[in-house]
């Protein structure tokens, strides 16, 4: 069996990414799984334990920390997020597509881990403006000023870091923007194939 990519994906919070994901995943040829990521959070409505997130007390995150458990972390809003390293690992060997929708600051640390790894696909969602990204935060309704703000002061510093991407994808249409993003992964995959037949 052929090993799966992983693929890294970010963007500001608000730019749409869980949108564009969902919009992904219908699309079965892609053999795309869903990297879960561990959080100290709590759900939010509609949010499913082992299905959106692995939801974990701090003192368990703090756990996996300690045993070195973790491909990457992050700390945002007095929340931990991190990516378990056997889960991501299991997939690919099963020959799934990993898609690992992240922080740029937790990006940062699985691009540096996987950087000799020629299975790896890092992609940046851009909206089209960041008036736009302000709307589309403020129209969740779901957080109080100040967290909006925190929000948006940092959707401006991780825009700053979209260089560090092989690929920029604007968000102005969900649709446009998934099937970009469908070529960029077919094309990859047929690459990384063909370089896993030469290895043999």
């Amino acid at each position: 069996m052929k090993k799966g990519l992983l693929i890294v994906f970010s963007g500001p919070s608000g730019v749409g990414k869980g949108t564009v994901r969902k919009q992904l995943f219908k699309n079965e040829s892609l053999n795309l799984a869903y990297s879960i990521s561990m959080t100290t959070r709590l759900p939010r409505k509609g949010e499913v334990d082992k299905q959106d997130y692995f939801f974990v007390t701090k003192e368990e995150f703090e756990e996996a920390l300690k045993k070195d458990e973790l491909l990457e972390h992050a700390q945002f809003i007095g929340n931990y997020y991190g990516t378990p390293k056997f889960y991501v690992e299991k997939l690919r060997e099963e020959g799934k597509n990993v898609f690992l929708e992240i922080e740029v600051e937790g990006a940062k640390q699985v691009l540096d881990y996987y950087k000799d790894d020629p299975g790896v696909l890092s992609m940046f969602l851009v909206p089209p403006s960041l008036r736009d990204l302000e709307n589309r935060i403020r129209g969740r309704r779901s957080e109080e000023e100040s967290v909006i703000r925190q929000r948006l002061n940092k959707a401006k510093r991780e825009m700053d870091l979209k260089k560090n991407y092989q690929f920029i994808i604007l968000n102005d249409n969900v649709n446009r923007a998934s099937e970009e993003i469908s070529r960029i992964i077919e094309l990859k995959l047929v690459a990384y194939h063909k370089e896993q037949e030469l290895k043999k």
